[in-house]
């Protein structure tokens, strides 16, 4: 089996950090905001001992991959030049929230690239909130950006991960998931305002995606985050939905058993 590569490849404007490990077909982990792609420590010995290939990276502005610098930028060109830097024609998209959607994008902006899809608790650009969400967002995002203006980014950190990990952070699965966060601190007050968006965006075009799909939502994810999932599900054809219950958004974190197992039956039936 071919040992673990890291590396570091230098992209328009920055660098993207990078892991690839194993043989086989290959299925590439895109982490979510917050984190990076250490998320995903539980799912890259359990892939590559089932046979497959398994690239993971730090988008940019996370972990150590370099942070935007004002120059325009985008997501999906990222990650297609990590592939092809790897040689890498075609890939399992696996992404989660900010990683699913990006992994959707790129299945819209370059279908051939992608032999299946798998969004977990997934953001989708686009995506219009209704009133009462709105509203539930704005009552926990007001007192965060007052913790934001008033300098205290701890706190601010750990605000946000009360909505994101509301399962706790006292477990060994919680810590981890707030130890991560906390070295992605500075994500908080990061200008993402080069970033480059679909146009029109994902949400509108859903019925493009050809591809074999899953769906994966949490049980204790926000309640705007299960109707994205479940839009997700309606919109793409022959998309599978599965819920993980005891699982909050960094869902292979919290429960890497149950996640394992969905995936790896998924990959089994259709790569």
């Amino acid at each position: 089996m071919r040992e673990t590569r890291t590396g570091s490849l230098d992209v328009p404007g920055g660098s993207i950090y990078y892991e690839d490990a194993g043989d086989g077909p290959v299925v590439t982990l895109i982490h979510e905001g917050l984190w990076d792609s250490r998320t995903w420590d539980p799912q890259v010995p359990a892939l590559r001992d089932a046979g497959y290939r398994v690239v993971r990276y730090d988008v940019r502005g996370y972990g150590r991959s370099s942070r935007p610098t004002g120059e325009p930028y985008s997501h999906v060109r990222d990650l297609i030049a990590l592939l092809d830097a790897l040689d890498i024609a075609q890939a399992v998209l696996v992404g989660c929230s900010m990683g699913g959607a990006i992994a959707i994008d790129v299945t819209l902006e370059h279908p051939d690239r992608v032999v299946a899809l798998v969004p977990v608790a997934s953001g989708l650009g686009g995506f219009e909130a209704l009133e009462e969400e709105e509203d539930w967002w704005e009552a926990r995002d007001a007192p965060i950006r007052a913790a934001i203006e008033s300098g205290d980014l701890e706190r601010a950190e750990d605000m946000r991960l009360e909505i994101w990990a509301p399962l706790g952070t006292e477990d060994p699965a919680g810590r981890r998931i707030r130890e991560i966060a906390f070295d992605n601190l500075h994500e908080i007050t990061m200008d993402e305002s080069a970033q480059e968006e679909l146009d029109p965006p994902a949400a509108r075009r859903l019925g493009e995606i050809d591809v074999p799909t899953l769906v994966v939502i949490a049980e204790h994810d926000p309640p705007f985050m299960r109707r994205e999932g479940d839009l997700l599900a309606r919109g793409i054809l022959g998309a599978r939905k599965v819920t993980i219950e005891g699982a909050d958004h960094v869902v292979h974190l919290r429960q890497p058993e149950a996640f394992n197992r969905v995936l790896l039956a998924f990959l089994a039936d259709e790569v």
